[in-house]
């Protein structure tokens, strides 16, 4: 995931919320009475065996708001989410009763500088230098930058060089723009995705570079003010981030690969991404960087 900002908004206060499960079958098998928010949870319980920070619960962490990820602007209102969703079936495989899920701006889960959760879910692109402060599980999404702008707006790649460009603080977005696009306007970086499309909307900035599918969410919650125009492949995916050194991360491995194999998370995309998207990714046009750029 890509987040850069000149620091125009506040960071966000580290909150924290536990969702329980309602009620879970001891024979672990697949059950239908257990209940982690409003997600569905398959496979075996208790199959996986994890050390959590918090006996009994799963502390994940994230950054909110993340529409189709994790539905919800704070950690009491996610009930739904691929994401969460994803955390509740590790959590339900693992024998956990609870997800605890902590709100904390996006730098600071990728940082490396904080080791207080199991796993953070927060639509973060796998990288070397994230890879050095901190462990990642097998990439569970491809992800790719979209470009939005204004609808009525003529920027195609042609000349998004030359307009003036905005990216979220700390992510990949921000590092693809600055060392492959090399615009020839001022780049402006935010601390959260929603001031960065409001400033978008207002005319601030021209464009947005960012995760295709974080900005699939705008132009239906916009109401059609802005559109995607392209998107640019990366060759990298998400990936779950563990604190440098988890006991847990060949387990965690482990089970994220299973929900992979058996169609759980390809279940959950359409389910809950396909709904948030709106539209097609595969048929927004790939977009390249032109010489010169």
């Amino acid at each position: 995931m890509v987040r850069a900002a000149a620091a125009i908004v506040p960071l966000a206060v580290c909150v924290a919320l536990t969702v329980t499960a309602s009620a879970c079958d001891g024979g672990g098998s697949k059950s239908s009475t257990a209940h982690y928010g409003d997600c569905e949870v398959t496979g075996h319980r208790g199959e996986f065996h994890l050390s959590p920070r918090t006996a009994g619960e799963l502390t994940v962490k994230t950054t909110l708001p993340a529409p189709g990820w994790w539905n919800g602007d704070t950690p009491a209102s996610v009930k739904s989410g691929y994401e969460f969703c994803m955390a509740a079936n590790i959590a339900y495989r693992s024998g956990l009763d609870r997800v605890k899920v902590e709100n904390a701006p996006f730098p600071e889960v990728v940082s490396g500088r904080t080791s207080d959760f199991d796993l953070a879910l927060a639509q973060i692109t796998i990288t070397p230098e994230r890879s050095k402060v901190a462990e990642f599980s097998p990439p569970y999404l491809d992800s790719t930058l979209g470009v939005l702008i204004r609808d009525g707006e003529k920027i195609d790649e042609n000349n998004l060089r030359d307009v003036r460009i905005g990216v979220a603080e700390g992510t990949t977005g921000q590092k693809f723009v600055m060392n492959r696009l090399k615009p020839t306007k001022p780049v402006t970086s935010y601390a959260n995705d929603p001031a960065m499309v409001t400033a978008l909307e207002k005319g601030k900035i021209d464009a947005v570079v960012h995760d295709t599918t974080i900005l699939l969410a705008y132009p239906q919650k916009r109401e059609g003010k802005v559109r995607i125009v392209g998107q640019y492949r990366t060759d990298q995916g998400y990936g779950a981030l563990y604190p440098k050194g988890s006991p847990n991360k060949d387990e965690l491995d482990r089970i994220i690969r299973q929900l992979i194999d058996d169609g759980t998370l390809a279940k959950l995309s359409v389910v809950y991404l396909g709904t948030a998207f709106g539209q097609d990714p595969n048929k927004i046009p790939y977009f390249t960087v032109k010489s010169g750029s």
